[in-house]
C-alpha cells in the first residue's frame, strides 16, 4: 500500500487525434472573460448571472471532441486537477458573496476512449449539510476549491484519491478540507470515506475539516520528503477561546496523516527536515526558546 504522486498506469487510452485547438482557444477566451466579469461583479445577483453564463460556456466547451486533452491553462480563477492515472479531472472554483461567504462550483470530467463528454456536475450543498463527516455524492457536494490530488493505490484494488482544498467560510474564519474521492460500481463519484484515524483511536472519520482565523494562513499539503500529508497544528490563542475558531491559528508545530493499512493515521508533532535554503537566515527558528514566536492574532 503506497501513497504516491507518481503517474500511474493510464486507465483510458486515447485513440483519437485532438484537432479542435482553434475552437477550444475561442472557448477559453470566452471563459476567461466571463470569469473576470463574475469576480468583478458588484452584487450577488450579477455574480450568479455571470457565473451561469460561465457554466454554460464551460459545458459547451467540454462537449467538443477531445476536450479532455485541452489544458485551459489561461483560466486563473478556477483550478483544474487531472488525476495522475489520467482517468479524470476536476474543475473547481468559487463565487464570493456579499456576506463574506462563498459558493463553490465544479465538475468531474471523465476520460473516454472516443473523446466524447462524460461528466458529473458538482452541486455545492454545504448550506444543507449538517454533518461534515457524512458521505456525499456529486449532487450534495461539500464544496471546495481543490488544489492537490493524491492517489492511494492498494494492492491493485480500485484506488481512491485524496483531495486537498480551500473552502473559505465567512468574514471571520476560513476552512480547509482533506476529502476522499472514490467511484462506486456504477462509476458514480463518492466523496468521503472512513479512512482517517486519530492518533490514539481506531475510530475513523470520512473527511477532515480545519477552521481558523481568516487573517491567518494554514498549510495543508503532501510532503514528498516524508510521504505524508502535512499540516499546521491549529490551536486557540488561549484556553478560554477553545472551540471558538475565530481565535485559532497555527502554533508553529506540525501534524500529518500517514497511510497505514489502507487508512490515513494521524501522526502528531512531527519533525520536518527542510532542505537547506539560502533564504533560511531570514527566518527565526521556532525551536529557539530565546526567540519569542510572533503571535498571528
Amino acid at each position: 500500500m503506497i501513497l504516491c504522486c507518481a503517474t500511474a498506469t493510464l486507465k483510458a487510452q486515447h485513440s483519437f487525434a485532438f484537432n479542435n485547438g482553434p475552437a477550444m482557444h475561442k472557448f477559453q477566451d470566452s471563459l476567461s472573460r466571463l470569469s473576470d466579469e463574475t469576480f468583478n461583479a458588484t452584487s450577488n445577483s450579477e455574480r450568479y448571472t455571470k457565473n451561469a453564463a460561465f457554466i454554460k460556456t464551460l459545458v459547451n466547451s467540454l462537449k467538443t471532441q477531445g476536450s479532455f486533452l485541452y489544458p485551459f491553462d489561461s483560466l486563473k480563477k478556477i483550478t483544474i486537477l487531472k488525476s495522475p492515472d489520467n482517468s479524470f479531472r476536476i474543475f473547481s472554483w468559487y463565487v464570493p458573496l456579499d456576506d463574506g461567504s462563498y459558493r463553490f462550483f465544479g465538475t468531474i470530467q471523465i476520460a473516454t476512449k472516443d473523446g466524447k463528454l462524460k461528466m458529473f456536475p458538482l452541486i455545492d450543498d454545504t448550506a444543507n449539510i449538517k454533518d461534515t463527516n457524512g458521505i456525499n455524492g456529486n449532487k450534495n457536494w461539500y464544496g471546495a476549491r481543490y488544489y492537490e490530488i493524491i492517489p492511494v493505490i492498494m494492492n491493485g484494488q480500485q484506488p481512491y484519491y485524496v483531495l486537498i482544498g480551500w473552502k473559505g467560510n465567512s468574514l471571520k474564519t476560513s476552512k480547509k478540507v482533506i476529502d476522499v474521492l472514490s467511484f462506486n460500481k456504477e462509476q458514480q463519484p463518492i466523496f468521503g470515506k472512513p479512512v482517517f484515524e486519530e492518533a490514539k483511536s481506531k475510530a475513523t472519520r470520512n473527511r477532515i475539516v480545519f477552521e481558523y482565523n481568516k487573517q491567518n494562513t494554514m498549510t495543508v499539503t503532501l510532503d514528498k520528503n516524508v510521504n505524508m500529508i502535512v499540516f499546521d497544528h491549529l490551536a486557540p490563542i488561549s484556553e478560554e477561546m477553545m472551540g471558538n475558531f475565530e481565535y485559532y491559528a497555527s502554533d508553529l508545530s506540525f501534524d500529518a496523516y500517514k497511510l497505514l493499512n489502507g487508512r490515513l493515521k494521524l501522526v502528531e508533532n512531527i519533525e520536518l527536515k527542510n532542505e537547506p535554503n539560502q533564504m533560511d537566515d531570514l527566518f527565526s527558528d521556532p525551536k529557539d526558546k530565546k526567540i519569542k514566536a510572533i503571535k498571528k492574532l
